[in-house]
Protein backbone atom coordinates (compact mmCIF):
# COMPACT_ATOMS: atom_id res chain seq x y z
CA UNK A 1 0.00 0.00 0.00
CA UNK A 2 2.66 2.06 1.03
CA UNK A 3 4.63 1.58 -2.66
CA UNK A 4 1.72 2.13 -4.79
CA UNK A 5 0.56 5.72 -2.39
CA UNK A 6 4.60 6.37 -3.22
CA UNK A 7 4.12 5.65 -6.49
CA UNK A 8 1.10 7.46 -7.24
CA UNK A 9 2.53 10.70 -5.52
CA UNK A 10 5.56 10.47 -7.83
CA UNK A 11 3.28 10.24 -11.06
CA UNK A 12 1.51 13.72 -9.72
CA UNK A 13 4.22 15.84 -8.96
CA UNK A 14 5.97 14.55 -12.83
CA UNK A 15 2.83 15.35 -14.44
CA UNK A 16 2.72 18.46 -12.20
CA UNK A 17 6.12 19.15 -13.42
CA UNK A 18 5.26 18.42 -17.39
CA UNK A 19 2.20 20.62 -16.91
CA UNK A 20 4.54 23.55 -15.81
CA UNK A 21 6.97 22.77 -18.68
CA UNK A 22 4.23 22.93 -21.66
CA UNK A 23 3.14 25.84 -20.06
CA UNK A 24 6.29 27.80 -20.17
CA UNK A 25 6.91 26.87 -24.09
CA UNK A 26 3.50 28.25 -24.82
CA UNK A 27 4.21 32.11 -25.22
CA UNK A 28 7.39 30.51 -27.61
CA UNK A 29 5.04 28.11 -29.35
CA UNK A 30 3.14 30.79 -29.94
CA UNK A 31 5.76 33.07 -31.74
CA UNK A 32 6.67 29.68 -33.62
CA UNK A 33 3.15 30.13 -35.45
CA UNK A 34 3.47 33.64 -36.53
CA UNK A 35 7.11 32.56 -37.46
CA UNK A 36 5.46 30.08 -40.12
CA UNK A 37 2.43 32.10 -40.93
CA UNK A 38 5.84 34.57 -42.33
CA UNK A 39 7.79 32.23 -44.34
CA UNK A 40 4.12 31.37 -45.66
CA UNK A 41 3.08 34.74 -46.27
CA UNK A 42 6.83 35.84 -47.95
CA UNK A 43 7.08 32.37 -49.72
CA UNK A 44 10.26 31.25 -47.83
CA UNK A 45 12.11 28.31 -47.71
CA UNK A 46 13.46 27.24 -44.16
CA UNK A 47 15.04 23.82 -43.19
CA UNK A 48 16.28 22.79 -40.12
CA UNK A 49 18.81 19.97 -39.17
CA UNK A 50 18.00 18.33 -35.84
CA UNK A 51 21.49 16.23 -35.57
CA UNK A 52 23.27 14.77 -32.07
CA UNK A 53 23.74 11.73 -30.84
CA UNK A 54 21.49 8.56 -30.20
CA UNK A 55 18.98 9.74 -27.13
CA UNK A 56 19.92 13.31 -26.99
CA UNK A 57 16.16 14.10 -27.56
CA UNK A 58 15.96 15.74 -30.95
CA UNK A 59 12.82 13.65 -30.80
CA UNK A 60 11.16 15.11 -28.30
CA UNK A 61 12.47 18.78 -29.02
CA UNK A 62 11.14 18.38 -32.68
CA UNK A 63 7.86 17.74 -31.05
CA UNK A 64 7.47 20.65 -28.90
CA UNK A 65 8.80 23.15 -32.30
CA UNK A 66 6.04 21.57 -34.36
CA UNK A 67 2.96 21.52 -31.68
CA UNK A 68 1.16 24.17 -32.30
CA UNK A 69 1.95 24.51 -36.78
CA UNK A 70 -0.33 24.63 -38.82
CA UNK A 71 0.57 21.04 -40.96
CA UNK A 72 -0.11 22.04 -44.55
CA UNK A 73 2.84 24.27 -44.33
CA UNK A 74 5.51 22.37 -42.72
CA UNK A 75 7.11 18.81 -42.40
CA UNK A 76 9.02 15.84 -40.72
CA UNK A 77 11.43 14.10 -42.61
CA UNK A 78 13.34 11.37 -40.97
CA UNK A 79 14.90 9.15 -43.36
CA UNK A 80 15.51 5.28 -43.06
CA UNK A 81 18.53 3.40 -44.75
CA UNK A 82 19.19 4.32 -48.36
CA UNK A 83 17.39 1.61 -50.63
CA UNK A 84 19.94 -0.05 -53.45
CA UNK A 85 18.68 2.53 -55.85
CA UNK A 86 19.36 5.51 -53.70
CA UNK A 87 23.23 4.21 -52.61
CA UNK A 88 23.65 4.54 -56.50
CA UNK A 89 22.43 8.06 -56.49
CA UNK A 90 24.47 11.02 -55.91
CA UNK A 91 24.61 10.93 -51.91
CA UNK A 92 22.56 14.31 -51.85
CA UNK A 93 19.59 13.24 -53.96
CA UNK A 94 17.70 10.99 -51.71
CA UNK A 95 17.54 14.61 -49.05
CA UNK A 96 16.82 17.26 -51.93
CA UNK A 97 13.52 15.12 -53.11
CA UNK A 98 12.71 16.51 -49.29
CA UNK A 99 13.83 19.63 -49.64
CA UNK A 100 10.82 23.00 -49.00
CA UNK A 101 8.57 24.51 -51.73
CA UNK A 102 7.92 28.15 -51.34
CA UNK A 103 6.09 28.76 -48.30
CA UNK A 104 6.96 25.63 -46.38
CA UNK A 105 9.55 24.50 -43.45
CA UNK A 106 11.14 21.17 -43.13
CA UNK A 107 12.83 19.64 -40.13
CA UNK A 108 15.08 16.61 -40.68
CA UNK A 109 15.18 14.44 -38.00
CA UNK A 110 19.32 13.25 -39.13
CA UNK A 111 19.65 14.98 -42.41
CA UNK A 112 22.36 14.12 -44.63
CA UNK A 113 25.23 14.56 -41.94
CA UNK A 114 24.87 10.60 -41.23
CA UNK A 115 27.73 10.68 -43.49
CA UNK A 116 29.67 12.72 -41.14
CA UNK A 117 28.73 10.84 -37.91
CA UNK A 118 26.82 7.69 -38.13
CA UNK A 119 28.17 6.08 -41.04
CA UNK A 120 31.93 6.14 -40.71
CA UNK A 121 31.65 4.84 -37.27
CA UNK A 122 29.50 2.03 -37.96
CA UNK A 123 31.42 1.66 -41.69
CA UNK A 124 28.03 2.29 -43.15
CA UNK A 125 30.34 4.01 -45.55
CA UNK A 126 33.56 3.81 -47.26
CA UNK A 127 36.47 6.88 -46.53
CA UNK A 128 36.79 7.40 -49.71
CA UNK A 129 32.81 8.53 -49.42
CA UNK A 130 33.24 9.97 -46.10
CA UNK A 131 36.05 12.61 -47.79
CA UNK A 132 34.09 13.40 -50.52
CA UNK A 133 31.10 14.50 -48.55
CA UNK A 134 33.36 16.40 -46.20
CA UNK A 135 34.96 17.86 -49.25
CA UNK A 136 31.52 18.68 -50.70
CA UNK A 137 28.56 19.46 -48.42
CA UNK A 138 30.17 23.81 -47.64
CA UNK A 139 29.50 24.39 -51.11
CA UNK A 140 26.29 22.34 -51.37
CA UNK A 141 24.66 24.16 -48.28
CA UNK A 142 26.33 27.66 -49.70
CA UNK A 143 24.75 26.84 -52.80
CA UNK A 144 21.09 26.11 -51.64
CA UNK A 145 21.30 29.07 -49.18
CA UNK A 146 22.34 31.49 -51.67
CA UNK A 147 19.37 30.44 -53.76
CA UNK A 148 16.90 31.98 -51.16
CA UNK A 149 16.74 28.77 -48.76
CA UNK A 150 17.10 29.53 -44.71
CA UNK A 151 19.26 26.83 -43.24
CA UNK A 152 19.69 26.20 -39.43
CA UNK A 153 21.61 23.31 -37.96
CA UNK A 154 21.15 22.21 -34.81
CA UNK A 155 23.52 19.89 -32.65
CA UNK A 156 22.17 18.24 -29.29
CA UNK A 157 25.10 17.27 -27.28
CA UNK A 158 24.10 14.81 -23.85
CA UNK A 159 26.03 13.73 -21.69
CA UNK A 160 27.46 9.93 -21.75
CA UNK A 161 25.82 9.24 -18.27
CA UNK A 162 23.00 11.02 -19.30
CA UNK A 163 22.59 8.90 -22.81
CA UNK A 164 22.80 5.75 -20.46
CA UNK A 165 20.49 6.66 -18.23
CA UNK A 166 17.70 7.31 -21.07
CA UNK A 167 18.63 4.19 -23.01
CA UNK A 168 17.60 2.19 -19.38
CA UNK A 169 14.32 4.38 -19.31
CA UNK A 170 13.97 3.04 -22.87
CA UNK A 171 14.56 -0.81 -21.76
CA UNK A 172 11.97 -0.90 -19.06
CA UNK A 173 9.14 1.08 -20.84
CA UNK A 174 7.06 -1.14 -22.82
CA UNK A 175 6.08 2.24 -24.68
CA UNK A 176 9.26 3.14 -26.02
CA UNK A 177 11.11 0.11 -26.45
CA UNK A 178 10.72 0.14 -30.34
CA UNK A 179 13.26 3.40 -29.93
CA UNK A 180 15.94 1.20 -28.61
CA UNK A 181 18.01 -0.26 -31.83
CA UNK A 182 21.44 -2.87 -32.03
CA UNK A 183 23.09 0.44 -32.98
CA UNK A 184 21.69 2.70 -29.41
CA UNK A 185 23.17 -0.55 -27.76
CA UNK A 186 26.46 0.14 -29.08
CA UNK A 187 26.24 3.83 -28.74
CA UNK A 188 27.78 3.77 -25.16
CA UNK A 189 31.12 1.43 -26.58
CA UNK A 190 31.73 3.82 -29.34
CA UNK A 191 31.35 7.01 -27.36
CA UNK A 192 34.97 8.10 -28.21
CA UNK A 193 34.58 7.43 -31.69
CA UNK A 194 31.53 9.89 -32.02
CA UNK A 195 33.30 12.22 -29.83
CA UNK A 196 36.13 12.16 -32.67
CA UNK A 197 33.74 12.30 -35.74
CA UNK A 198 31.95 15.08 -34.22
CA UNK A 199 34.97 16.97 -33.28
CA UNK A 200 35.69 16.88 -36.96
CA UNK A 201 32.39 18.04 -37.96
CA UNK A 202 31.97 20.62 -36.42
CA UNK A 203 35.53 22.31 -37.18
CA UNK A 204 35.15 21.23 -41.02
CA UNK A 205 31.62 21.90 -41.92
CA UNK A 206 30.37 25.13 -39.67
CA UNK A 207 30.44 28.05 -42.04
CA UNK A 208 29.21 31.97 -42.52
CA UNK A 209 26.37 30.99 -44.24
CA UNK A 210 24.73 27.77 -41.96
CA UNK A 211 26.80 27.64 -38.47
CA UNK A 212 26.14 24.81 -35.98
CA UNK A 213 24.71 25.58 -33.09
CA UNK A 214 25.61 23.32 -30.36
CA UNK A 215 22.21 22.88 -27.65
CA UNK A 216 22.87 21.08 -24.44
CA UNK A 217 19.89 18.51 -23.94
CA UNK A 218 20.39 17.32 -20.94
CA UNK A 219 17.83 19.07 -19.49
CA UNK A 220 15.12 18.41 -21.90
CA UNK A 221 13.02 21.35 -21.34
CA UNK A 222 15.90 24.06 -21.20
CA UNK A 223 17.00 22.38 -24.59
CA UNK A 224 13.06 22.60 -26.19
CA UNK A 225 13.39 26.45 -24.96
CA UNK A 226 16.62 27.70 -26.50
CA UNK A 227 15.97 25.50 -29.27
CA UNK A 228 12.77 27.65 -29.85
CA UNK A 229 14.52 30.80 -28.71
CA UNK A 230 17.11 30.17 -31.46
CA UNK A 231 14.92 29.25 -34.55
CA UNK A 232 12.81 33.03 -34.00
CA UNK A 233 16.19 34.64 -33.75
CA UNK A 234 16.75 33.35 -37.03
CA UNK A 235 14.36 35.89 -39.05
CA UNK A 236 12.80 39.42 -38.31
CA UNK A 237 9.38 37.59 -38.47
CA UNK A 238 5.93 39.73 -38.75
CA UNK A 239 4.06 40.25 -35.49
CA UNK A 240 6.91 39.54 -32.87
CA UNK A 241 6.12 40.01 -29.10
CA UNK A 242 8.98 42.22 -28.31
CA UNK A 243 8.45 41.39 -24.64
CA UNK A 244 9.21 38.05 -24.54
CA UNK A 245 13.16 37.50 -23.99
CA UNK A 246 14.67 35.79 -26.76
CA UNK A 247 18.01 36.10 -26.04
CA UNK A 248 20.28 32.39 -25.63
CA UNK A 249 21.33 31.14 -22.31
CA UNK A 250 25.32 30.72 -22.81
CA UNK A 251 25.13 27.72 -20.48
CA UNK A 252 22.46 26.15 -22.79
CA UNK A 253 23.62 26.98 -26.15
CA UNK A 254 26.99 27.48 -28.05
CA UNK A 255 28.83 28.55 -31.37
CA UNK A 256 30.64 25.82 -32.81
CA UNK A 257 33.76 27.20 -31.91
CA UNK A 258 32.93 27.60 -28.24
CA UNK A 259 32.29 23.83 -28.48
CA UNK A 260 35.48 23.29 -30.12
CA UNK A 261 37.33 24.70 -27.56
CA UNK A 262 35.55 22.99 -24.94
CA UNK A 263 35.90 20.06 -25.94
CA UNK A 264 40.23 20.74 -26.96
CA UNK A 265 40.41 21.51 -23.35
CA UNK A 266 38.70 18.17 -22.08
CA UNK A 267 40.47 16.26 -24.38
CA UNK A 268 43.97 18.31 -22.71
CA UNK A 269 42.58 17.33 -19.16
CA UNK A 270 41.77 13.38 -20.00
Amino acid sequence: MLDSISLSETQHEEALLLYRENLALEPYQAELVKLQQHVERHNLKMIILFEGRDAAGKGSVIGSVSRYMNPKHYRIVALGRPTEEERSQWYFQRYIKHFPRGGEMVLFDRSWYNRAMVEPVFGFCTPDEHRLFMKHVVPFEESLTDHGTILIKLYFSVSKEKQAARFESRRSDPLRQWKLSEIDLQAQSMWSQFTQTKFHMLSQTSHTKAPWHVIRSNDKHLARVETIKLILNTIDYDGRDHSIDLCRDPHTVFGADEELALMMQQRESD
